[in-house]
């Protein structure tokens, strides 16, 4: 935070509420640093438009006006998205809250502020030709084979268990599937137990044997070049690569690969409330959005069920 427009008072309270996050609240490590963006950018912000470094008074005369200018700034210069202004602000929110229950800062206006409205879309999944072309690909992608492995193991373990990018990299050696079952941390620090298929389970095992870094009980799954846990941009951009060279839609993400999990299920004939458990989704809403893109199926259900079709 040395670079912070923020007076030494101030960077002290935020360190303290990165602790406060990660050790009481319990929030993932991609949690704490979504956060502290948030909070850098805003403060960044304020410095411009207030002028000088950013401290404690200088956040409790803030007005409405001023998180007004800060959101629009961010909607219109820097072209965030609502969903990301919308997080932007639940952080700053939670930011303030922190400093009234601190006794260092109370401002109301901030609560005050509407969060922008989000339109959800429609999850986009790949086609299970496209999920293999996928896999097969991904294996050519490096020429170290052990990356090569590496990839395979966590696009299979995305695919297979329906995980979020960042489940998945916060997996530890001690985590790695026991028989045929896998134990996931996800949102809220609620763990879900997923089945694992055969096919993952070897990939992740041949991963292992191969790899040049040593694995201790703590150590992480997925390492990356540099002997270090394996970053998200990364693999993120790996499959960038991946999809243009295989003509593959500009969706083709990680998080795609999990829509994907729940739309093969659902076409296989998978119940939601299963798919809802498996994904870890806590509204049942949420998991339904996947009937609006398997059209076929219902089309298909539709015909076969009503007595004049």
């Amino acid at each position: 935070m040395n670079n912070l427009p923020a007076t030494p008072a101030l960077a002290a309270i935020m360190s303290q509420w990165e602790g406060w996050l990660a050790d009481i609240k319990q929030s993932s490590d991609y949690t704490v640093i979504s956060y502290k963006n948030d909070l850098s950018n805003f403060l960044i912000f304020l410095a411009g438009h207030l002028g000088g470094n950013i401290g404690l008074p200088q956040l409790k005369e803030l007005e409405s006006k001023d998180f007004r200018a800060w959101l629009a700034s961010r909607a219109l210069e820097k072209k965030y998205e609502a969903s990301s202004n919308a997080r932007a602000l639940s952080t700053i929110k939670g930011f303030f809250r922190y400093l009234e229950k601190q006794g260092k800062v109370k401002n109301t206006a901030i609560f005050h502020i509407r969060s922008p409205k989000i339109k959800k879309p429609l999850p986009r999944a790949v086609s299970e030709e496209q999920a293999m072309d996928a896999l097969d690909g991904i294996a050519l992608q490096n020429t170290e084979n052990w990356v090569s492995a590496r990839d395979t193991a966590l696009l299979l373990l995305i695919y297979g268990c329906g995980l979020r990018i960042g489940e998945a990299l916060s997996l530890k050696y001690s985590d790695i599937p026991k028989n045929d079952s896998l134990v996931v941390t996800g949102k809220g620090n609620k763990q879900r137990k997923l089945p694992v298929l055969p096919i993952v389970r070897e990939a992740i095992a041949e991963y292992i044997k191969i790899c040049p870094y040593k694995f201790t009980t703590d150590a992480p799954l997925f390492w990356g070049l540099r002997g270090k846990a394996l970053d998200a941009g990364i693999f993120q951009r790996q499959l960038r690569l991946l999809r243009t060279k295989l003509n593959l839609p500009e969706s083709t993400t990680p998080h795609a690969f999990r829509h994907s999990f729940a739309t093969h299920l659902l076409s296989a004939g998978g119940d939601l409330r299963s798919i809802q458990e498996l994904l870890g989704h806590v509204s049942l809403s949420t998991t339904q959005r996947y009937t609006h893109v398997d059209k076929n199926r219902l089309l298909s259900a539709y015909k076969n069920a009503h007595p004049r079709a």
